[in-house]
């Protein structure tokens, strides 16, 4: 089991690219679409409250799930009073997986095609992973309701439709949802074998009366019960799977780009250099508006990112717009791409030697690269450190945990609560190999999971200063399973960590020691700056130079003695 920290909504790195999802806040996503402009002090307004839910149903019409989800998210993130947008929150999301599982390739091509008995143990086999490795006691009635909400949802979608109730009138599908909400009987569930005969019953239901296969409904149980735990635990298609296990180890095979959508297109966030898409000229801001000559707009999102996925040397042709909507045809032949974990290294004030490097994620591969830069930057005359985690969706904990004690000598890093015995850990610092020089730590509301374990515990240790925004706030741990059939995994959250001043990092995050916001405002205890191009970044280099002073004027005061 691979113990992963980053928010679901970061969760989406393709093979052939990085889909990059609002955090809503992630992790993970893991990473933005359509992101709602509210202010940080919003005013309940029942107005803007009827505005809001207006805007996500118009993209809810338009089948546009992903933004859709992302948008009311962030809503119910800015009015966590309104029960009326936990609800949409539910429900789109519900759509949304539907949705993005009838675009994944090994959904559609292979698991949809199980056997339903092997459908069953696929289903077996999640509930027992959740009963013995859940962070709660799981409530196995909410499992099997969910279950049948998810079935429920997949009704109503349109690829669901066409791809099992194939001439199926809107009656008939209608007294299907009857019969399968009559015949459940949610309030004799005790178990998870009950669970288990719930979905074996509503898939034997659906057969009889609409000759959709069982197994299509069992999936839809394993998705509503796995995605019903909490927001960051999930079912994991083989595709999906493989796409967690590519972002650990830091490399894929695609064709080197970050994307999120944008009304009709898809919008080209990051060309990573030196990738196929950097070689065939396709920049930062242009945008994808066709896909092997079909238009986004018909493929949808999910379908045509999907379709940049592939094997290594195989080609799929795209049409880019440049920011002048002037439109060309390019061909990109698939490779191996490898994603650096530190991807800016610099010298920001070379005359006082204050250094500069930004972890995008915490992966494999992200101590080595940290390592090797700190040298790079010593050999340069580095005196002061600023580590950026903006935007920094998270990743492995342990990866996390082994920076923090770069830079730490003792003291606790994080601390991991679980439901079992396994799952509580007490992670602290060691004093061999420790780099002392002043640090600042840049983080912002994207900056979650991993980054606030290492934001945390640098801040709760009095190592550094944090500078920015207060963080995302996602304190879980989950863990990556193989489930035993179908190549299929299940992310699971199965502790919650907490800074080592024993703060719960949930619905918290880290607050900096010094805030950096849109709009200067002022706040008891603690400095607000007005942002600038980078407000941010001029705090944290003017916090490295007043770090730096006492250790200046000391050795000085040495070399005079």
């Amino acid at each position: 089991m691979l113990r992963w920290t980053t928010p679901r909504s970061a969760f989406r790195f393709a093979g052939a690219f990085l889909l990059t999802l609002i955090l809503l806040s992630l992790v993970a996503s893991q990473a933005a679409l359509a992101q709602v402009k509210i202010p940080d002090e919003a005013v309940l307004d029942q107005r803007e409250i009827t505005q809001l839910i207006a805007d996500g149903e118009l993209l809810e019409k338009e089948g546009r799930w992903a933004e859709a989800l992302t948008h009311f998210e962030d809503a119910a993130r800015a009015f966590p009073e309104v029960a009326q947008l936990k609800e949409k929150v539910d429900t789109v999301r519900r759509r949304y997986d539907v949705s993005r599982r009838y675009a994944d390739r090994s959904f559609v091509g292979g698991m949809r095609n199980l056997p339903a008995d092997q459908a069953l143990s696929l289903y077996d086999d999640l509930l027992a992973k959740i009963q013995t490795n859940y962070v709660d006691s799981p409530r196995w009635s909410d499992l099997a309701y969910r279950g049948m909400l998810q079935l429920d949802a997949a009704l109503f979608d349109r690829t669901f439709r066409q791809v099992n109730l194939k001439g199926m009138s809107e009656e008939q599908i209608a007294d299907l949802r009857r019969q399968l909400w009559q015949s459940a009987q949610i309030d004799r569930v005790q178990n998870r074998f009950d669970v288990r005969a719930i979905a074996l019953q509503a898939g034997q239901i659906s057969q009889r009366i609409s000759g959709m296969p069982a197994t299509a409904a069992v999936l839809e149980f394993i998705s509503g019960a796995a995605g019903s735990l909490d927001h960051y635990s999930c079912f994991l298609t083989p595709d999906q799977l493989n796409e967690v296990y590519s972002q650990i180890e830091g490399n894929f095979v695609g064709v080197g780009i970050e994307l999120k959508t944008q009304d009709d297109a898809l919008l080209i966030v990051r060309s990573i250099p030196g990738s196929p898409a950097d070689k065939a000229g396709i920049l930062d801001g242009e945008r994808i508006v066709a896909v092997e000559g079909r238009s986004i707009d018909q493929l949808g999102s999910e379908k045509a990112a999907d379709m940049l996925k592939g094997v290594i040397g195989s080609s799929i042709s795209m049409t880019i717009a440049d920011a002048n909507d002037h439109q060309r045809d390019v061909s990109v032949t698939r490779d191996r791409i490898e994603v650096p974990s530190v991807d800016v290294v610099k010298m920001i004030d070379p005359a006082a030697g204050v250094a500069y490097l930004r972890i995008a994620s915490f992966q494999k591969t992200t101590t080595r690269d940290l390592t090797a830069a700190l040298w790079s930057m010593h050999r340069q005359g580095m005196q002061a450190l600023v580590i950026d985690l903006r935007g920094n969706p998270g990743g492995l904990l342990t990866s996390s945990v082994e920076i923090a004690d770069l830079f730490l000598d003792q003291g606790t890093i994080v601390s991991t609560r679980g439901r079992s015995a396994g799952e509580d850990f007490d992670y602290t610092a060691h004093q061999a190999g420790t780099w002392r020089m002043p640090l600042v730590v840049l983080i912002d509301a994207n900056s979650a999971s991993a980054s606030e374990i290492f934001a945390g515990a640098i801040h709760d240790n009095h190592r550094g200063t944090v500078v920015g925004e207060r963080s995302y706030g996602k304190g879980s741990v989950q863990g990556i399973f193989p489930l035993g059939v179908a190549n299929a995994g299940l992310r699971l959250t199965t502790a919650k960590f907490y800074s080592p001043s024993g703060q719960a990092i949930s619905n918290r995050g880290v607050t900096p020691d010094v805030i950096v916001r849109q709009v200067a405002k002022p706040v008891d205890g603690v400095t607000i700056l007005e942002s600038k191009a980078d407000a941010a970044l001029d705090a944290g280099l003017e916090a490295a130079l007043v770090q730096l002073q006492p250790a200046q004027i000391s050795n000085r005061a040495i070399g005079q003695r």
